[in-house]
Formats: C-alpha cells, sequence, structure tokens
C-alpha cells in the first residue's frame, strides 16, 4: 500500500517540474564572428628597378579596410628590397637585392593572423643614352665613353648593332672599344642583362672616312626592298629580346586558360584574314609600303586621337595603299609605312588623302624598328591595344623564306579593360573576367600535328606554336592578320579554318594591368632645346639640339615641323620663314614638350 502511495504522489510532482520547464526559453548560442579574408593585387608582378607599381587590397569579414604593407616580411620595406607607402604603392630599389624574387604582403588591421601577399620580380631598369664621346671619328679603332643612367654590370654596348667589347665603370658610364672600318652613321645601343633585358634607344655616331664624307648610314633596314609589299629580305623588326620576337614555345599556360578558351568558344575556327586577290572589291589584308630618303615627309591632321598620337610628319606617299584598297570603304582604313633609310615605321589610322599631299587621320603612332621603345601606357596607336600592326602580320616573304621569327596578330569578339605588355591599352567591351585582355598571347599546342599541311601553311603553324598570337583588337574570333600578295594561295590558307580555339593555351600572363594598378611614373626631362642661332636669313642652316633624361627608361623623339622622328640629340633645318620648332619627347608615362624660335629675316 505504501509502495503504490509513493507512486502516486511522484507522479504529481513530475508534472509540476515538467509544466514549470514548458515556461523556460531555450537560449541559443551565438554565432562566430565572420572570418577576415585579405586579397591582394595584382596577385604577381614584373617591377623594374627603380620604378614603382600600385598594389591594392580586398579585406571582407570587417568593416576596417585598413591594412599594414610590408616587403619580404619586413613592415614597409627597406632601401633594399624597396619600400611600400600606406596606400600600397611600392617603389623597387635602385639596383636588385639577392633574391630579387620576394612577397609584398598585406595583413588586416583587424586581424592580425590574416594577410595575403603579391609574388613581386624584379627586373633591370631600361637603360638610356644621354651622351657617346666622341661622336664622331674616323674609320678604324674606336675607344667610346657612354654616359647615361641606368646601366648595370653585365651591361653591353652594341655599335651598329654588333656587339662591342664592353667595361662597366658606373651606372652612368660604359666604355666601349671595337673597330669600325667603313664610313657612316651608326647607332649605339646599350642593353641591360635579364632579369628583363631591355635595350636603350639609339645615339647616333659618326664615322668618317679619309675624306671626311660619310656615305649614307648602314642601317640594318637598308636592304629592305622599296615598293608597296616590299620584301624585307631578312630584316626582322625590333630587337631579338622585344616581346613580339620571343620565341615563347617553353613559356608556362595561364592558370586561367581553360576558361578563357571556353569563353571565346571552343569550336571557333581559325581565319587567315589575308591572301591573294579581292573579295567583295576589296584587297584581303593589312597592306604596306616601304619608301627610301626620297620620299619628303608630310603633314598628319588628326581627326580623333591626336593626343595620344605622334605628331609627324611623316613620310606617307599620296598614293600608299590603304587597308581595303581598291574600295576602302568606312573600314579601319590602316596605313603603313616603313621607311629603309632611317628604319622608322609609321602607321596610321582612318587615313585618308588630302589633295595638298598631307593625310587626315583619326591616329597615328611612329616605331623605331631598331629599339625597345613602348607607346605610353593607357595610349592607343593605329591599333586598338596600342600595339604596331606591321610587326604581327604574315607576310609572303618571310614564309617563302621558311620561317616567321614573330608573333602574329589577331583579334577576338570580345576584350576587357584590361592589357598585357607589349599593349599598352584596352578597348573593353565585355566586363566578363574571361573576356581577353589586350596583348593576351595564345599558343598553337605543341602536340597539334602540323605535318598533314602544306610548307607554306607549316611555316605559318610552326610560327604559332613558337611565337605564337598577340591580341591587338576587337574584331571576329580567331582572325590571324597578315599583308596582301597576290602570291598567297587562298584555298591552301582556308585549310588553316581546321584549326579551333581549342587548339591554342593561353600563355601567361603577368603583369595584367587595370585601371586599379598601372605603374606611375615620370615623363622625359627635357633639360635643354636650342638652336645654333636664332636669327637667321632664309636658307641658312640651323643645328637644334637637346639634352633630355628619362629615369623611367627609354624615350623616343620627334621634331615638328618639318623633321619628326629622329634619334640622337640634334637635327639640321633650313627654315625658309621665322619657325618655331617643338621637341616632344615621349616614354611610358607620357610626353614632354619644348620649343624654340628661328627667325628668318
Amino acid at each position: 500500500m505504501k509502495k503504490f502511495m509513493r507512486v502516486a504522489l511522484i507522479g504529481p510532482a513530475i508534472a509540476l517540474i515538467l509544466a514549470s520547464c514548458a515556461g523556460i526559453t531555450k537560449t541559443s548560442t551565438p554565432p562566430p564572428p565572420p572570418q577576415v579574408v585579405v586579397s591582394v593585387m595584382p596577385p604577381s608582378a614584373n617591377v623594374r628597378a627603380g620604378a614603382t607599381q600600385t598594389f591594392t587590397s580586398a579585406v571582407t569579414g570587417t568593416t576596417n579596410q585598413n591594412v599594414n604593407w610590408s616587403v619580404n616580411a619586413i613592415p614597409g620595406g627597406n632601401a633594399t628590397f624597396g619600400t611600400i607607402s600606406a596606400s600600397g604603392v611600392y617603389t623597387a630599389p635602385a639596383s636588385l637585392p639577392n633574391p630579387s624574387t620576394f612577397a609584398i604582403s598585406a595583413g588586416a588591421a583587424a586581424d592580425s593572423s590574416a594577410s595575403a601577399s603579391s609574388d613581386v620580380t624584379l627586373w633591370n631598369p631600361t637603360p638610356t643614352i644621354t651622351l657617346v664621346n666622341p661622336a664622331s671619328f674616323a674609320a678604324g679603332a674606336y675607344a667610346l665613353t657612354i654616359t647615361g643612367t641606368n646601366f648595370v654590370s653585365g651591361a653591353q654596348v652594341l655599335f651598329g648593332g654588333a656587339s662591342a667589347a664592353t667595361t662597366f665603370v658606373s651606372s652612368t658610364t660604359l666604355t666601349a672599344t671595337g673597330s669600325a672600318n667603313t664610313a657612316g652613321s651608326f647607332g649605339v645601343t646599350v642593353s641591360n642583362p635579364n632579369p628583363g633585358s631591355s635595350t636603350s634607344g639609339a645615339f647616333n655616331v659618326t664615322v668618317t672616312s679619309s675624306g671626311g664624307n660619310p656615305p649614307p648610314p648602314p642601317l640594318a633596314c637598308n636592304g629592305v626592298t622599296v615598293g608597296q609589299g616590299g620584301s624585307l629580305n631578312g630584316f626582322l623588326p625590333f630587337p631579338a629580346d622585344n616581346l613580339w620576337n620571343q620565341n615563347i614555345a617553353n613559356a608556362t599556360v595561364d592558370p586561367n586558360s581553360a576558361a578563357i578558351i571556353n569563353f571565346i568558344g571552343t569550336t571557333d575556327p581559325v581565319h587567315p584574314d589575308f591572301g591573294s586577290g579581292e573579295y567583295n572589291g576589296s584587297s584581303i589584308g593589312i597592306p604596306y609600303v616601304v619608301v627610301d630618303a626620297s620620299q619628303a615627309p608630310v603633314a598628319i591632321n588628326f581627326t580623333a586621337y591626336g593626343d595620344e598620337s605622334d605628331p609627324g610628319p611623316m613620310p606617307v606617299p599620296a598614293n600608299a595603299p590603304i587597308e581595303g584598297y581598291p574600295n576602302p570603304g568606312t573600314g579601319d582604313r590602316h596605313v603603313l609605312v616603313l621607311d629603309n633609310s632611317t628604319c622608322w615605321l609609321y602607321e596610321l589610322y582612318n587615313a585618308v588623302p588630302q589633295s595638298d599631299g598631307s593625310w587626315n587621320a583619326g591616329s597615328a603612332a611612329v616605331w623605331d624598328t631598331l629599339a625597345d621603345g613602348v607607346r605610353p601606357l593607357t595610349w592607343t596607336s593605329a591599333d586598338a591595344a596600342g600595339l604596331s600592326i606591321f610587326a604581327g602580320l604574315a607576310r609572303y616573304d618571310e614564309v617563302a623564306s621558311g620561317e616567321i621569327k614573330h608573333a602574329l596578330r589577331f583579334t577576338l569578339q570580345n576584350s576587357r579593360a584590361a592589357f598585357v605588355p607589349p599593349a599598352s591599352h584596352w578597348a573593353a567591351n565585355s566586363s566578363n573576367a574571361n573576356a581577353a585582355p589586350m596583348g593576351m598571347r595564345m599558343r598553337l599546342k605543341s602536340n597539334f600535328d602540323i605535318s598533314g599541311f602544306s610548307a607554306t601553311n607549316q611555316v605559318i603553324l610552326t610560327a604559332l606554336q613558337q611565337y605564337g598570337m598577340i591580341m591587338a583588337d576587337n574584331g571576329s574570333n580567331m582572325f590571324i592578320s597578315g599583308a596582301p600578295d597576290d602570291r598567297w594561295d587562298n584555298s591552301d590558307l582556308h585549310n588553316l579554318g581546321q584549326l579551333t580555339a581549342a587548339d591554342f593555351e593561353v600563355v601567361t600572363m603577368n603583369p595584367i594591368y587595370t585601371q586599379s594598378n598601372l605603374p606611375t611614373g615620370a615623363t622625359p626631362v627635357i633639360n635643354s632645346f636650342t638652336a645654333s642661332q636664332s636669327i637667321v636669313s632664309a636658307g641658312t642652316q640651323v643645328t637644334l639640339q637637346w639634352n633630355v633624361t628619362s629615369a623611367a627608361g627609354a624615350a623616343y623623339f620627334d621634331v615638328t615641323p618639318q623633321v619628326g622622328a629622329i634619334r640622337g640629340n640634334s637635327v639640321v633645318v633650313t627654315p625658309s620663314q621665322t619657325t618655331t620648332y617643338t621637341l616632344n619627347a615621349t616614354n611610358e608615362f607620357g610626353r614632354t614638350t619644348a620649343t624654340v624660335t628661328v627667325t628668318v629675316q
């Protein structure tokens, strides 16, 4: 009886407890704080000694966007590895440290354990020449002193393109010895070694014969055949270390290659946008013409992008072939002119000849084919990417020789707001991250079997495997550029259409420049621009002379009016009336000008 009574008493008690518990609210565990994550752009960069590079950071998981920058694990950096500001502007040291590859890191101020880094490789600076002494000497043995900036140990002096015995004295002085047995005008250049091998602009010196009168300059391009589509006879525009001419057969594949190819369209075929004859009344390809010293320079009147163009004058014949001739219509209307007496290349976009001999053009660019000069960053050229067009054309004369030794130009339908050297400009029509940046380089896969193609096409395909092709403009997908020539076999070229985008891969792109990480630097400094005489009678020769320094790398010059693009530091003019001459000095960061007036009485 007692036993059952206990159960009866306990039961209500439990019920009471359960009822009480029912009114208690369960407390949940608070969520953990969000993880702080840091990212740094660009993820990697090549920076020349003494140059600057902007890095940007993004911090998620906190409202505090502040970061602490370090260089090679040194807060703020130091003189050895370079310094970085609080805003992410990195300034490379004047000389390369050891190691020359290291990390620039950003650590979150909100969480010291959260950080990200960019791999930086320092390159040697681009040398510049301000003076060669002596600038004139008799044929025979020579001993030169080269003064300039950014010389490094291992720098090589080249005399007329040939290596001279070179002694490194300091970062501003080299000496060179050799022998020049032929009279003429020779370009002296300096090439800094790897990493980042680059060549200065040319400084002309004169070698006199016993009579003291030099013959025409023996430049590398003098053997180029004059006329439309003239054979280059083995001349390769731009130095061997120029990005157009670098063999990239063993370069690494970009990690985003597959996604980019998929975005282009894996089945999109290759199309050779050049050939013989005409299509719909227009020639097929981008024509060029070779001129010599007899072609006088003419004025170029700009109709669109004059502020990003070289001002001229330029030796463009009145009958120069326009892209699309004999009916160029409203297309790009490119005009390309190579002067075999100076090795300067002139390229015009949307070109229209005028009755007075001048030309109207949307834009125009000059290229020193003996040097590694580049367009100012963000400037266009006659091509959307800021590239030389001529450098990337497939030409029949080189195919007939059995070898193309440079990359080819090609177009894609879509591009994003970014560029990869040697490009200098974007013309974005897509915001997709997988759209190509201008200057992107694609390479035909090494395992693609080219043996079943004709000998002509095998030359082209070999070039695509060894040098690749560089994206230069928005246009039809996988269209490769070349010069028109009646010797092309259009039916044979059509067989290249068997290739598709899937047969290619994207070569590693580094750096990729966007608006957020464009390098910054100084435009050239014109220390002086003078005339040997300021008041003359008509027909008197006057020497214009200048002294320019360019800490950011090699500059190129043009003088207006009458002269145009020119190497060295002086030129002789013969004004017929009072004339104000303008010197334009241009490097990768922009242009500086100076003027001098010669009064004719």
